[in-house]
């Protein structure tokens, strides 16, 4: 399994950007289907986002296509998450996932990180 460490949250207005990291340990990242989810207060964590081990292939909730970008370097063992014009309802605890895998995953995820906190005012 790999390790995973989440940074790059923080405080933005509604209509800015903010672009998370998620650094995994092990040198089989490239093996790792990698996923983003997010949990808002009160509900469940939800897929955000999930790119493919070898990054050909993306998978995107409905209401961020458009504005959020998944993409991975991994040389450096690492996932982003470029998040552009975001809104109120995009505040949650994001956290980066990995599991095994040839496709782009929305389910079944098995390793995951300590998550970073997104917030977004109106």
């Amino acid at each position: 399994q790999v390790q995973l460490l989440e940074s790059g949250g923080g405080l933005v207005q509604a209509g800015g950007s903010l672009r998370l990291s998620c650094a995994a340990s092990g040198r089989t990242f490239s093996g790792y289907a990698m996923g983003w989810f997010r949990q808002a207060p009160g509900k469940e964590r939800a897929f955000v986002a999930g790119i493919s081990p070898n990054g050909g292939s993306t998978d995107y909730t409905d209401s961020v296509k458009g504005r959020f970008t998944i993409s991975r370097d991994n040389a450096k063992n690492t996932v982003y998450l470029q998040m552009n014009n975001l809104k109120p309802e995009d505040t949650a605890v994001y956290y980066c996932a990995a599991r095994v895998g040839t496709v782009v995953q929305r389910f079944f995820y098995d390793c995951w990180g300590q998550g970073t906190q997104v917030t977004v005012s109106s």
